[in-house]
């Protein structure tokens, strides 16, 4: 297994969408609960979506109805696209994959108003 490596982060208007992949190389997604999170600068890091290894998907208030994380088995990659974006949105994304909570470098979003 290898680093996870998110990507597809950059300047967004607000009301704008974005799309973030995540590279899990070597996972077997069925085997895994790969979530995204997200850290706003002096604020601690929290869960905004998850896919379970069957399937299943779960998203805080925050989000839910905005954001919708999906996979790709074969391609071993995990999307999360983001709708309605608003400057409190703003933050670095990070992807894991559990068990063994493997972490992947960051891909800023930055919102603009």
């Amino acid at each position: 297994q290898s680093d996870l490596a998110a990507s597809g982060g950059g300047l967004v208007h607000t009301g704008g969408s974005a799309r973030l992949s995540c590279a899990v190389p070597g996972f077997t997604l069925a085997d895994y609960a790969v979530g995204w999170f997200r850290q706003a600068p002096g604020l601690e890091r929290e869960g905004i979506a998850q896919i379970t290894g069957g399937g299943s998907t779960n998203y805080p208030d925050s989000v839910k109805g905005r954001f919708t994380i999906s996979r790709d088995n074969p391609k071993n990659t995990v999307y999360l696209q983001m709708n309605s974006l608003k400057p409190e949105d703003t933050a670095v994304y990070y992807c894991n994959a559990k068990p063994g909570n493997y972490w992947g470098k960051g891909t800023l979003v930055t919102v603009s108003s």
